[in-house]
């Protein structure tokens, strides 16, 4: 499949002066595998008109219908700058959504959904690098044309550890105590973290996350991914909330024994990156009582994973 450039995205602005023409940035281009191929180049317009929106043509290549190319319009929406606008259409986060769209088990795949629009409404910058981006998308069946609902908040790929931790007899499972704003709540979960970049170091991701969260250090090959049970169809991991985002989380395991002075010193351990606003508190808490003290969603699937697997005897010796 192959995305490419119709028109190129233009820029009005207010003040009146004649209307000219220069170049803000150099030719970009950006590139899927045997997917999607962008070219893009931006102008600004100056003239006396109000302003446009900011847009960006280009064109999706439909295999299930003969490989007919339908345009794809995106849009910014008011209070949306052309570097944000920019980035945003060049971020991981939005390519990986289309990719993801016209997969082999995607949205378009099969020719009967047709992606008509998108509306970037949102950029979150952490650091230098997207976090979160924000857009709607106007997605119609195409028997009955109505459309879909489309409302994505986007923030990617994430990894969550399931630490178990035999010791004196007793199994206990390894949380972090962190405030978390949007649920105006401090909730118990298992340690996790968003990955940084596109390049899908997930495992690397788990253990780095695991470090910065609870100060335990897991070696690379100790770590089993308990979302790799689930069948390929489902691209090996879970969505927590597909309705409305569209997180997919690697679920790991990691199993060990250790003699009781470690859980006493676990227990109420102050961690995190306080530079990146963590304020972490870790807890060490029996296993056989976490399904019943956490409301954390990738607790409770790693749970669900760990026990059927055991049961199946899929688990590592």
């Amino acid at each position: 499949m192959t995305l490419r450039l119709l028109h190129c995205s233009r820029l009005s602005y207010a003040p009146r002066v004649p209307c000219t023409f220069c170049p803000l940035s150099q030719k970009i281009r950006y590139s899927f595998p045997s997917l999607l191929h962008w070219r893009s180049r931006f102008y600004t317009k100056m003239s006396a008109e109000e302003h446009s929106p900011l847009s960006h043509t280009i064109s999706l290549a439909v295999p299930a219908r003969g490989g007919i190319e339908e345009p794809l319009q995106i849009i910014a929406a008011p209070g949306i700058s052309h570097n944000e606008f920019r980035d945003a259409i060049g971020s991981s986060l939005f390519k990986q959504w289309l990719k993801n769209m016209q997969s082999d088990t995607g949205i378009l795949a099969q020719g009967h959904m047709s992606l008509k629009r998108v509306i970037i409404q949102g950029v979150d910058m952490f650091g230098k690098r997207i976090g979160f981006l924000k857009f709607t998308a106007d997605v119609f069946d195409m028997e009955t044309g109505k459309k879909v609902p489309g409302i994505v908040f986007s923030r990617g790929p994430a990894v969550a550890v399931l630490i178990l931790l035999d010791s004196d007899g007793e199994t206990y499972a390894v949380l972090t105590e962190q405030a978390r704003v949007p649920v105006g709540r401090v909730i118990l979960e298992l340690p996790a973290g968003m990955l940084d970049d596109d390049k899908g170091d997930f495992v690397g991701t788990a253990v780095r996350e695991v470090e910065e969260e609870t100060g335990i250090h897991l070696n690379l090959e100790d770590m089993v991914n308990l979302t790799a049970f689930l069948d390929p169809s489902t691209g090996s991991r879970v969505f927590p909330s597909p309705g409305g985002c569209d997180e997919e989380i690697s679920l790991f395991l990691y199993k060990g024994c250790v003699n009781p002075e470690v859980i006493t010193a676990l227990q109420g351990k102050e961690t995190g990156l306080r530079d990146h606003g963590e304020l972490i508190k870790v807890h060490v808490v029996p296993y056989k009582k976490l399904w019943r003290i956490t409301a954390d969603a990738k607790a409770l699937m790693a749970i669900a994973l760990f026990e059927m697997a055991k049961r199946e005897g899929l688990l590592p010796s």
